[in-house]
């Protein structure tokens, strides 16, 4: 239990389980200090009740959020990453996709399903951060494509919530070849007519704001999200310039036009289902 308190990456800390599953006795502890009891913090939509904090989630927690009693089709689960440049650094990547794959029960960086939100359809592809970073690969930008293609098919809304460090290194021109693919088929969802709503969570930096991140017919953010190309250091070093005090936060983001408006999660539901009613021109659901 000591252990608990001397980790410092944000999000988590302990393995996602079910939410009535969710062992007792376990806490959390956010970056201002507050200290809440995980069991609390689930039913709160992992979002720290006395500061606000909104915790790191993946996937499961999403689609438990935003799909009527966690009901949906999951689409394309098997699909996986291959090495065909042979890459190996301090780890073979072959090695990495194994050792990921055990350790979070994910096959890749994304997962994408379709299913009810609020009564109508919703495709909705997710990423997790907890894969290698939430590194775009071959796999996220494929599973992202075959999405957009379920949306066009069944003229469903299209909801990307991005969650990424940026490009897959270990897959070099593959990976930055995804940024053209995705941002292609978004154009076709465009092109058809289909609501596209891009949400950036904590972080969304590199390739993927540099695509689809940014390409929504609405953009919107958690509240505190890390939102950039670059990293802050980076771009200090980059410039020889100090920078703005929140750079980079989902709030100075949107003051500066690159946001629509940013949503607490306990509202994001909510928040997208109205968005798809007044774009579509249907009745507000409630």
């Amino acid at each position: 239990m000591t252990a608990w308190f001397k980790r410092k990456e944000k999000g988590i800390q302990t393995a996602t389980e079910q939410k009535k599953d969710t062992p007792k006795g376990l806490w959390y502890k956010s970056p201002t200090g507050k200290i809440v009891e995980y069991e609390e913090l689930a039913k709160n939509f992992y979002v720290s009740p006395e500061d606000d904090y909104h915790v790191r989630i993946g996937s499961k927690e999403y689609f438990e959020i935003l799909f009527d009693d966690n009901k949906f089709t999951e689409l394309d689960p098997k699909l996986s990453s291959k090495d065909p440049l042979k890459f190996e650094d301090t780890k073979k990547y072959v090695d990495r996709l194994k050792s990921a794959q055990k350790k979070t029960g994910l096959k890749d960086a994304v997962r994408t399903a379709i299913g009810k939100s609020m009564g109508k359809d919703l495709v909705v592809a997710c990423m997790d951060f907890s894969f290698i970073g939430g590194s775009m690969g071959s796999v996220v930008g494929e599973k992202i494509a075959r999405a957009i293609d379920m949306s066009i098919k069944k003229k469903v809304p299209f909801l990307m919530i991005s969650k990424s460090g940026g490009a897959r290194m270990m897959e070099a021109a593959l990976s930055l070849m995804q940024l053209a693919k995705t941002s292609a088929k978004l154009a076709q969802l465009a092109e058809a007519k289909i609501p596209y709503i891009s949400l950036c969570t904590d972080p969304t930096t590199g390739g993927t704001t540099a695509s689809y991140a940014m390409l929504g017919d609405i953009n919107i953010s958690e509240p505190g999200a890390l939102i950039g190309f670059a990293g802050p250091r980076v771009v200090k070093e980059a410039t020889g310039k100090d920078l703005p005090k929140d750079f980079q936060t989902a709030e100075f983001v949107k003051e500066h036009g690159f946001l629509d408006f940013i949503v607490h999660r306990s509202e994001l539901k909510q928040k997208v289902n109205l968005y798809i009613d007044l774009i579509q021109n249907e009745p507000i659901r409630k």
